[in-house]
């Protein structure tokens, strides 16, 4: 076995408890011999280093379940602490008589004292089992609830490697199925058993500090024990104590023959004989998933036949987690593999406008919500942004949101205004349902223009950071919710300069238990100038890093809500880089087209792309004048690529089709599509805009 595996409990300890045989081999647990008793059953007196022992009859709940020394052995000096037990483990109930006072110097550790079930004497060296059924519970409670602390599978697995060892076994081995099945979805192919984790008491002791190498139990191949993957054959021993359920010593025929199969080629002989390893199968709600073995060293007193009730109590408890840890694991890929699809992977690349967004689910157990944000290019080299927040961060509100989404994408193709954009929201958001309510802002930018039109729906206003660092909440109607019904929504037309950063965002970055939205509206106004302070008047801050430190800004108890932001750097197109013109519809429009391109290329220095400009303009111009019933518009923008827009008044958009050889016509496309960069057609209220692209040289 690969022994970067082998996970061994953290000791941090720095000398053993009062009492511990420093020779120890096991080194994990505390001896305390022990008077003989003569009702016969019953367990030894223990309780904590430096406290009296209870007395017969009485029971000493909140002390640990191994046997330690009494009062009379804390006073010796021991430099030396032991590894301590598992918590939650409590005091063996019943009752021993007081030892009698010793004189000074008398070592109690001298002479073995007798085991109480067999009368015989235990060595100093071994540690005292369970044996009542009370301690029985104890223990089987306090590891139950240990495991059931984990959430995901590696807590589950290893709150059952902790609970057990050393308190009821020296190792254990976890094998889970792989692929551990999700649910009630059937298996397929064969089944095939991984080792997750293992689990031993540390073989050695750290010198440093007050530790002393412990003695190596026998056999030393404990720590050897276990292959990496065992596939379970049909019908064979291993398949049978599986289907058993029931936990099994390996001392039977049916489990020493199932050890090979687990376990690899010579493994069954590292695991001790007789009663001291119990094979126990997990079976979660409709299968077995698994199995665990528990192994006790020669030295250690060997498994009971209710420690078979025990191991079957720990495995269905662990399995019974395990299951449910892989529904909540699947549910929580399936929140966040819907709350990525829900959002933009990647924002557009967009003309004069630079993007970042982030996006905070509310908690780690609610990873999806009803925030959501957008950037839409718009035909002109404009670009829609959008953000909005569905009541509530559940399933039903991501569902939602990705309703509403794709609803504003559709009327963002359609160029619509945004104020229409928001009412066309609002029909949507009724259909859906009468409670789905939401809000909504809407914004579209022109770089051209240097202007930015903003509608909103009941959303927390935008917050513009200006370049010289000053920050400005823009003044935008509130408006109503979207899911209302019967309102109008009104759009405001602002300057947008070069330079300046537009800040979208939810209620969530603004809003929490501790402060209500306009306190934290004001506090991120001032973070932002802040931050712009620190890069000077001249420079604005950078995308991202103002993004985190807007984030920052989040207290402990500021996370109330799922947060969406979405950043926007104007920077905008120069006049000087813009050419715009229009043209009637007439047969002598595609040659005029031709001369006017040729003027602006020759002016901005780009005489290279002549040809291929002039061509392309040619073709696109002649299809707009063949069917238009006014002006035809034709706009360059040099940017770091060169972009020319036609738009016309009919509405049908292009379609590329392959002519045929006895065409006259139809090849115009095939020539844009071939020596153009890119290329488009977008439809306007007003009719329609194709467009190409072509890099500069």
């Amino acid at each position: 076995m690969d022994s970067t595996r082998v996970t061994e409990h953290p000791t941090s300890f720095d000398r053993p408890m009062t009492g511990a045989d420093p020779t120890d081999p096991r080194g994990a647990l505390m001896r305390t011999p022990v008077e003989p008793r003569a009702s016969g059953s019953g367990l030894p007196a223990q309780g904590r280093a430096g406290e009296t022992p209870p007395t017969a009859g009485t029971d000493s709940p909140g002390a640990y379940e191994h046997a330690q020394p009494g009062a009379e052995q804390a006073a010796e000096p021991d430099t030396h602490r032991p590894r301590p037990v598992a918590e939650g483990v409590p005091v063996q109930p019943g009752g021993v008589p007081s030892a009698p006072a010793q004189p000074p110097g008398t070592d109690r550790r001298a002479a073995p004292e007798p085991e109480r079930r067999t009368g015989q004497p235990t060595a100093p060296g071994q540690p005292t089992p369970m044996r009542r059924d009370g301690d029985r519970l104890r223990f089987v409670g306090a590891a139950t609830r240990r495991i059931a602390r984990g959430m995901d599978l590696d807590e589950i697995v290893m709150g059952l490697c902790r609970a057990t060892v050393p308190t009821f076994a020296d190792a254990i081995l976890v094998y889970l199925r792989e692929p551990l099945p999700v649910g009630d979805e059937r298996p397929t192919g064969p089944l095939v058993l991984r080792l997750r984790r293992t689990d031993r008491i540390p073989a050695e002791r750290d010198t440093e500090g007050g530790f002393i190498p412990a003695a190596q139990p026998e056999p030393s191949e404990l720590e050897a024990v276990g292959s990496e993957l065992c596939e379970v054959r049909p019908g064979s021993a291993l398949a049978e104590v599986l289907r058993g359920v029931r936990p099994v010593f390996t001392d039977t025929p049916a489990a020493r023959a199932a050890l090979p199969e687990l376990l690899g080629d010579g493994g069954e002989f590292a695991v001790p004989d007789g009663r001291r390893a119990i094979l126990a199968p997990l079976r979660g709600r409709r299968r077995v998933i698994g199995a665990a073995l528990f192994l006790r060293g020669p030295e250690r007193v060997a498994f009971e036949a209710d420690d078979l009730l025990v191991a079957a109590q720990l495995a269905t408890h662990s399995a019974l987690g395990i299951d449910k840890a892989v529904l909540y694991g699947r549910e929580a890929y399936i929140a966040d593999e819907l709350q990525r699809t829900m959002l933009p992977e990647n924002l557009p690349r967009c003309t004069g406008v630079r993007l970042a967004s982030r996006y905070l689910p509310a908690a780690e157990t609610a990873r999806v919500g009803g925030d959501w944000y957008d950037a839409i290019p718009l035909p002109g080299s404009r670009v829609a942004l959008v953000v909005g927040d569905v009541m509530g961060h559940s399933m039903t509100s991501a569902a939602i949101m990705g309703q509403l989404r794709t609803t504003a994408q559709t009327l963002a193709g359609l160029d619509l205004p945004p104020q229409e954009v928001l009412h066309h929201l609002d029909e949507q958001a009724q259909r859906l349902g009468t409670d789905r309510m939401a809000t909504c802002l809407y914004a579209v930018y022109d770089p051209v223009s240097h202007r930015i039109t903003v509608a909103n729906a009941g959303h927390p206003p935008p917050v513009l950071l200006h370049l010289g660092g000053h920050a400005e909440v823009l003044r935008v109607p509130a408006g109503a919710p979207i899911g209302v019904g019967g309102v109008d929504f009104e759009a405001v037309e602002l300057d947008a300069p070069a330079g300046a950063t537009l800040l979208l965002y939810t209620d969530g970055l603004v809003e929490s238990r501790l402060r209500d939205v306009w306190t934290g509206i004001e506090q991120l106004r001032e973070r932002l100038a802040a931050t712009a302070q620190l890069t000077g008047p001249d420079h604005p801050p950078p995308l991202e890093a103002l993004c985190d430190e807007v984030l920052d800004m989040l207290g402990p108890g500021d996370r109330d809500d799922d947060i969406a932001l979405l950043a926007a750097r104007f920077d905008g197109i120069a006049p000087s880089d813009v050419a715009y013109w229009f043209l009637d519809p007439e047969d002598a429009a595609p040659g005029r087209a031709r001369r006017l391109a040729r003027r602006a290329l020759a002016r901005w220095g780009m005489e290279d792309l002549t040809d291929a400009v002039e061509l392309l303009v040619s073709e696109v111009v002649t299809n707009a004048v063949r069917y238009a019933s006014r002006p035809v518009t034709l706009r360059l923008l040099r940017t770091d690529v060169l972009r020319c827009e036609v738009g016309d008044d009919v509405p049908q958009l292009p379609r590329l089709r392959q002519a045929r050889a006895t065409d006259e016509g139809g090849r115009g496309l095939y020539l844009v599509n071939r020596l153009a960069r890119r290329w488009g057609a977008t439809r306007l209220s007003t009719g329609k805009v194709v467009w190409f692209e072509l890099n500069r040289g």
